[in-house]
């Protein structure tokens, strides 16, 4: 008997250790060992009774109680194989469908809107009578996305850092790696010893009772799950709460994982509790394994993780490669980072840098992306010139999550865009449909158009559009339209791209952010697809749009709104109400009165032109399209070129951009190109020293550009622009800066090259000081730029007919 009992302590001692070493991820060079409860070869007709009966109960079961599991975007499991997914907008990179998708315009439930809104603008056009039929019915049901489901589990390309470094092991989770499968007749035993200890389990008994179950084939979990000693079990983990040692409730909480258990059962939140009362009591691997916990479940614990980052600075000396870089995912899921952490993230990570593998300098990227975490530009720089220093090793989703850095942080790396060149072309292929958006996005924001790339995107695209999510859709649209890149009608990029939304109408109710950014896009590179125009700015929907005030829509719907109004002043199709256009009106004026308006280079032009004219009543400041968001410098010149007073009220604005619009439909003009003006040494003397020959009209007062006309030859009349019944010429002066241009061009960014469009149906001519010409004038004398503007007012253009 002695003996029997020894070897019985033995057993239960084995058993603990062995979960123990399961726990603390003491796997890198063993060979999993898996408990296996004994059963007779041969079932006896009794046990075959009792299986069935159990089998019968457990169905019954199953229809009373149901577990309701709606896990986060970010934890997916590859062994949950449900049968479609309801695109969340909080999921950064998930790949999505809806499978029941119907019009929204049918539905009567409520929804939420989740999305911060980040993006705005626009650009579109096709024939007048494009906007002037009716609208299609929008109440048709939208049939299901049809074709195969191209899908990538970013999950777990996410994790796949944690393969780097066997440190990782302790302080994670390895999802990959499932625990050795029992079925249902060695979890029926577990259950029934469970049933039998119930009024004197012991907290070690609980922890090991789940962790046996926790080896179910994924397919019996939901038999598991509704059956009545399994919630007894449940019951008693909370009841044991507070007398679980730190291994064993980490135990339990990993066991939740393999159960699958769903992220809102309310009894997680007592076990986050728990954890947050031993907090400075654990180690750091034992927090950081914790945390790793609660994302592989998929339930937010910003109190733990709070916890958690204010005890990382007085654990610092336990931060190695492996728990730092698992830091900066922790952040990046928890989307926040305190500021006395990113500090000393910052500091570690330079400390580290060199020694990173291209993954961990991926995860860091995607770390400080989803946290919005602001760093230094020179750690920036260095963390960029680490990953482009392993450029050819690093993974597609490595890649993508620094261009998201980039994106994040509007800054342009010379050698890693150029790299892009090479890289995106040569990977785009294989690439996910969300990395290519994600690199089209970051080229859009820091101004970068490269046809190398851009191209590359534009051929995978039309194939896979079917399949792209409303976002990756839209952003797509977005980024190629900002970037005014015409792809070749060939690739049928654009029209793939506006027939996947409208076969993803349905969706915009939820998402209308979505719906502006695409078709924004579009109205920067002059299309205007009308269906997808009328349900935008439909009554319905511009309710949908503004409802949820976390959503500033506002701004842009007035901004699509105008353009339609000029491009198509006879289009009979909904418009935006008059007190939304001048509450929007307003809202940017005020944005520009606290902005754009003091810009040194801005009120220097204002000044130059009030003295090239004779004082401040010829200049006005205003908004000519207060829906193009930026400042104009208003100049009105007669038929013999003399200005006209227009600044007789105070910086007014028209706030309705209609009364700009001219009565009949006007084509769109060719935008000239402006020559920049070369100043010499003789040409300053000769104006400054000569003496104007003529006088002006009595009826004005004295007009100093005389004296600059008779020493230019061949000024000629201020062309491109149509004379009104007086036969007045309208200026419309444009300060542009670098924030305007495509780097390294003239050219200008996609709002800024429509609002000259649109500035020229208005009719008026765009004269521009431009950036890289006006701002090098700003340190140079001011005779220097009273030429430069002369010249820009009155060169040698097409003469007016």
């Amino acid at each position: 008997m002695k003996v029997k009992g020894i070897l019985m302590s033995a057993s239960v001692l084995c058993q603990r250790a062995l979960r123990l070493w399961h726990l603390r991820g003491l796997r890198t060079n063993c060979t999993s060992i898996q408990h296996f409860h004994s059963k007779t070869q041969n079932e006896t007709e009794e046990q075959q009774t009792k299986k069935e009966a159990f089998q019968t109960k457990e169905a019954s079961v199953l229809q009373l109680y149901k577990l309701h599991y709606n896990p986060s975007s970010y934890h997916h499991n590859a062994w949950n194989s449900a049968p479609s997914i309801i695109q969340t907008d909080d999921d950064e990179d998930g790949w999505n469908i809806r499978t029941d998708t119907h019009s929204p315009w049918q539905e009567s439930k409520s929804y939420r809107i989740n999305h911060q809104r980040h993006l705005s603008c626009i650009q579109n056009t096709t024939d007048n009578s494009a906007l002037d039929n009716d609208s299609e019915a929008e109440s048709s049901s939208l049939s299901p996305v049809e074709g195969n489901v191209i899908s990538t589990n970013f999950n777990e390309l996410a994790r796949s850092f944690q393969k780097c470094r066997p440190q990782y092991a302790d302080i994670t989770i390895d999802l990959t790696q499932r625990p050795q499968q029992i079925e249902l007749e060695e979890a029926f035993s577990v259950l029934k010893r469970v049933g039998s200890s119930k009024s004197c389990m012991k907290p070690s008994q609980v922890s090991h009772f789940l962790f046996e179950l926790s080896h179910l084939n994924p397919d019996k979990m939901p038999l598991l799950k509704s059956n009545t000693r399994f919630i007894m079990l449940l019951r008693n983990s909370v009841e044991n709460l507070p007398h679980f040692t730190d291994l064993e409730l980490l135990e339990v909480l990993q066991s939740f994982v393999w159960l699958d258990m769903s992220s809102a059962h309310s009894m997680l939140w007592l076990y986050e509790t728990e954890l947050k009362r031993r907090v400075k009591h654990m180690t750091l691997h034992q927090l950081l394994l914790a945390a790793d916990i609660w994302r592989c479940i998929g339930r937010k614990v910003p109190k733990f993780l709070q916890c958690l980052y204010e005890l990382v600075p007085l654990k610092k000396e336990q931060i190695g490669i492996s728990e730092l870089i698992q830091l900066f995912y922790i952040v990046g899921e928890g989307r926040h980072c305190p500021k006395s952490l990113s500090d000393l993230l910052e500091k570690l990570l330079l400390n580290n840098l060199q020694f990173l593998h291209p993954e961990e300098i991926g995860i860091v990227c995607l770390g400080l992306f989803k946290s919005k975490t602001q760093i230094s530009h020179t750690t920036v720089t260095c963390i960029v010139d680490k990953a482009h220093s392993c450029v050819k090793e690093i993974s597609d989703f490595a890649l993508v999550n620094v261009m998201k850095l980039l994106r994040f942080s509007y800054m342009y790396h010379i050698a890693w865009m150029e790299a892009m060149e090479e890289e995106v072309p040569r990977r785009a292929p294989e690439m996910s449909i969300p990395g290519m958006m994600h690199v089209a996005l970051t080229c859009s924001s820091v101004h970068y158009r490269n046809s190398h790339i851009l191209t590359a995107i534009a051929e995978q695209i039309p194939s896979l559009a079917p399949h792209c999510r409303t976002k990756d859709t839209c952003k797509l649209l977005w980024a190629f339209g900002n970037l005014r890149f015409y792809a070749d009608k060939k690739l049928m990029f654009y029209s793939t791209l506006i027939e996947a939304m409208r076969q993803r109408k349905a969706e915009f109710r939820h998402y209308p952010e979505h719906l502006l950014t695409g078709l924004l896009g579009l109205v920067f590179v002059s299309q205007f697809p009308r269906d997808l125009i009328t349900l935008v700015l439909s009554p319905e929907f511009v309710k949908v749009a503004l409802n949820n005030p976390k959503l500033d829509l506002k701004n842009d719907l007035f901004l699509l709104d105008g353009a339609v109004a000029l491009e198509f002043p006879r289009s009979t199709g909904p418009r935006l109400c008059p007190k939304l256009r001048k509450e929007a009106a307003e809202q940017c004026l005020a944005f520009a009165q606290s902005h754009s308006y003091h810009r040194p280079e801005v009120l220097e032009a204002e000044s130059v032109l009030q003295e090239l004219l004779g004082g401040e009543q010829f200049v006005r400041k205003t908004m000519i399209l207060p829906f193009t968001r930026t400042i104009d410098l208003e100049v009105h010149l007669d038929s013999e070129h003399r200005q006209i007073p227009i600044n007789l009220t105070s910086n007014s604005i028209d706030l309705n951009p209609e009364n700009s619009a001219p009565k009949s439909s006007v084509s769109q003009s060719r935008e000239t190109t402006f020559k920049e003006v070369s100043v010499t040494e003789k040409l300053i003397e000769q104006l400054t020293l000569s003496k104007s020959s003529s006088k002006p009209a009595t009826s004005a007062p004295k007009d100093p550009t005389s004296d600059f006309k008779q020493t230019l030859p061949n000024v000629s009349d201020p062309g491109q622009a149509t004379r009104d019944a007086k036969g007045v010429v309208k200026l419309a002066i444009q300060v542009s800066n670098k924030n305007h241009h495509i780097i390294n061009s003239y050219s200008f960014l996609g709002i800024h090259a429509l609002k000259r469009r649109l500035l020229k149906l208005a009719g008026y001519r765009v004269v521009e000081l431009i950036y890289p010409e006006w701002t090098p004038l700003l340190k140079k004398s001011r005779t220097e730029r009273l030429i430069y503007v002369h010249c820009k007012l009155f060169q040698n253009t097409e003469k007016l007919n």
